[in-house]
C-alpha cells in the first residue's frame, strides 16, 4: 500500500498547492487556518529547532522558517521535497519514510518542537500512537511538544456524520481522526493529547509526554 501511496504523492506534487484553494471543500476546508493554528500553538522563536514531519511542498516549513526557526522537513515523496526546497531554501529537507525503522542521521537529534500537517490521516490509529510515542521519546527535547494539524473531527459520531455529508469525496483508504478515540488511546500510551476543531473537517492536536517513556535506543 505504501508504494501506491508514494506514487500518488509523487504524481500530486506539481498540483498539490492548487488543490488546497477551494474554500469550504472537504478535505482541505480551513487549510490556511489549520496551518496558522499549528504555528501559533508551536510558539515559534528565532533559532528554535523544529522537525516538520511530512513536510510536503513546504507550506508549514515556510511559515516557521519566516519566523526564524531552524526547520528540518522530512517527507517520503521526492517530488514534494523538490517543491519544498524551491519554496523554502533556508530550511533543510530529507527524504524519509516515517514508518521505516531507520531514519537518516540528520534526524537523530532532539528538537524543541515537532510539527506536522495533513499527513497522519494516512495511518491507522494504532500507528498514529506508536509514531507519536517514537517522536516524543526519540526526537523531542525535554519540555518540548508536538503539534499536528490534520483532517479530524471531535468525536467518532461527528466523523460518521461527516462521512455521510461528504460521501463522494470520502477516501475509504484513509484514517481520519476522531479526537475522542485518539485521546483515549494516547492516554493509555503515556501521552497527553489536547484537541481544537478549526474548520468543518480540520483540527489541531498538541501532544506531550504525560510520563517518562523509555527511549528506543
Amino acid at each position: 500500500m505504501m508504494i501506491n501511496r508514494q506514487k500518488l504523492f509523487e504524481d500530486w506534487a506539481a498540483r498539490y498547492d492548487r488543490s488546497l484553494s477551494t474554500p469550504g471543500a472537504f478535505p482541505f476546508d480551513g487549510y490556511d487556518d489549520v496551518l496558522a493554528r499549528v504555528v501559533a500553538l508551536a510558539e515559534p522563536a528565532k533559532g528554535m529547532q523544529v522537525l516538520d514531519v511530512g513536510t510536503g511542498t513546504g507550506n508549514l516549513a515556510a511559515r516557521l522558517a519566516a519566523l526564524g526557526c531552524e526547520v528540518l522537513g522530512i517527507d517520503f515523496a521526492a517530488q514534494m521535497l523538490s517543491q519544498a526546497r524551491e519554496k523554502v531554501p533556508q530550511a533543510r529537507f530529507e527524504q524519509v519514510n516515517v514508518l521505516e525503522e531507520e531514519w537518516p542521521a540528520a534526524t537523530q537529534r532532539p528538537f524543541q518542537r515537532i510539527v506536522s500537517t495533513y499527513v497522519w490521516h494516512e495511518f491507522p490509529l494504532a500507528t498514529k500512537i506508536r509514531l507519536l510515542q517514537r517522536l516524543a521519546t526519540d526526537h523531542l527535547q525535554p519540555g518540548g511538544w508536538i503539534v499536528l494539524g490534520d483532517i479530524a473531527f471531535p468525536t467518532a459520531q461527528a466523523r460518521a456524520a461527516a462521512r455521510e455529508r461528504w460521501t463522494a469525496r470520502w477516501d475509504g483508504d484513509e484514517f481520519y481522526w476522531a479526537a475522542d478515540e485518539a485521546q483515549a488511546a494516547a492516554a493509555a500510551a503515556g501521552l497527553a493529547l489536547s484537541y481544537e476543531q478549526v474548520s468543518s473537517c480540520g483540527g489541531v492536536f498538541v501532544a506531550r509526554l504525560e510520563r517518562d517513556l523509555p527511549r528506543r535506543r
